[in-house]
């Protein structure tokens, strides 16, 4: 028993400090050589400010701002903490109910939209934290935020193309916008028409 005890501990002891540190270290540090910015959670600065991150979504109820999916995360919206959906399942009537008063807030706000609203206006996703929504939930909004912000919606709608990524290889998976980005560039947008 003696015999094999100390082989054993030796082992655990070495594959613990590969395992645990040096690769890890390893992994970390080649992440900050070839991909800083994804590896320090993809943030986004404005201004020296960080303003969020491209990968985490934030709630935004303002007119003039595109509206990002409804979040489940609690004690607030968008709480990385808390990453879940609602567990609530498609025959609970909590979940119907609060779609419904979702569907009659985004139909509120956009009174010449006749068309179905885009699910993910109104659902949340299964972490409640997606940061972006599909190019049709986007065009359903340019009218109201070209509106609240006096410009043409034909500008706003340049914006939302400009801002459509696409799957990788444009092959697999469906076109998106980030609504951070979104939201910041229109920023941009009416500070250089303030400007002018």
């Amino acid at each position: 028993m003696k015999t094999l005890l100390r082989p054993a501990l030796t082992l655990f002891v070495l594959l613990s400090a590969i395992t645990g540190l040096f690769y890890p270290a390893l992994i970390t540090g080649l992440a900050q050589a070839i991909f800083p910015h994804e590896a320090n959670g993809s943030l986004i600065q404005r201004d020296q400010q960080l303003v969020g991150s491209q990968l985490i979504g934030q709630s935004f109820s303002g007119p003039n701002y595109f509206w990002s999916r409804p979040s489940a995360t609690g004690p607030m919206p968008n709480n990385a903490a808390a990453s879940s959906g609602s567990n609530l399942g498609p025959s609970n009537p909590a979940l119907a109910e609060a779609v419904q008063a979702r569907i009659a807030t985004v139909r509120a706000a956009h009174p010449e939209q006749a068309g179905p609203v885009p699910a993910e206006l109104v659902t949340a996703s299964a972490s409640g934290l997606d940061p972006h929504i599909s190019p049709a939930a986007a065009y359903y909004q340019i009218a109201r935020v070209a509106r609240a912000r006096q410009l043409q919606p034909e500008q706003v709608k340049r914006l939302v193309d400009r801002h459509t990524a696409y799957p990788s290889g444009r092959i697999f998976g469906e076109r998106t916008v980030n609504v951070l980005e979104l939201n910041l560039a229109l920023d941009k947008l009416a500070a250089g028409k303030q400007a002018a």
